[in-house]
């Protein structure tokens, strides 16, 4: 009986506890482990969020520029609009468009780019059946009728420059004016009586720039391609 007593108190003796150091040790690294599993999981959520961020900017910008490509390749031509079909004025971009609607006869159109506030509007008047519409639409703002469409917000600043043949890109309107001179004048020449009024702009280049852009985007656009 006494063995099996004395047995039982060094089979107790030897099975021993965790002692305080060791815990602490224990939770020391597991802290260490769940601070080390909350930044990668945090760097895992902003990389997320910046590549869904960039996804929205590069579909904000794609509609923009797809829709000033649509309107530019439809721009008529200067002899329809009775001056220059694509013109810069301040911070507007101008462009009157030739609109075919189904069982209509065609009509043009007076299209607008405006940034005001940071945020680039598309404002398109309604399809226009005569000149003296036209005349209205060109001389006015955007009142009863028109259309106003939010593109982009956020935008610092956007320019755009006219390709005019036998000048290169400008933005002075002084320049489209005088290749429309000179067109009109060439139809006056026997040899060139026949020939159609060429374009006096033919091209369009367009630089955005907003604030979370290192640089701005640019596109180039051809006039009624």
């Amino acid at each position: 009986m006494k063995t099996t007593a004395r047995s039982e108190r060094r089979r107790r003796s030897g099975a021993r506890g965790f002692t305080l150091i060791e815990l602490l040790v224990a939770i020391a690294i597991m802290a260490v482990i769940a601070v080390l599993s909350w930044r990668g999981l945090d760097q895992i959520i902003r990389g997320r969020q910046t590549i869904t961020n960039a996804m929205e900017e590069e579909r904000v910008f794609a509609q923009l520029f797809d829709q000033m490509r649509i309107d530019v390749r439809h721009a008529a031509s200067d002899d329809e609009a009775g001056q220059a079909a694509v013109s810069l004025s301040g911070n507007v971009l101008q462009v009157v468009r030739e609109m075919v609607l189904p069982g209509a006869a065609p009509r043009l159109q007076v299209v607008r780019y405006r940034v005001s506030n940071g945020r680039v509007t598309r404002y398109a008047s309604p399809p226009l059946g005569n000149l003296g519409d036209l005349r209205r639409a060109l001389r006015g703002t955007e009142g009863e009728g028109w259309s106003a469409i939010p593109l982009m917000g956020d935008v610092t600043s956007i320019s755009a420059r006219l390709y005019v043949p036998k000048v290169g890109w400008t933005t002075q309107m002084e320049d489209v004016q005088s290749a429309i001179i000179e067109a009109n004048n060439n139809l006056k020449v026997p040899q060139l009586g026949n020939a159609p009024l060429p374009r006096s702009v033919t091209g369009l280049d367009v630089s955005v720039s907003a604030k979370t852009l290192a640089r701005p985007v640019k596109r180039v656009f051809l006039v009624g391609e």
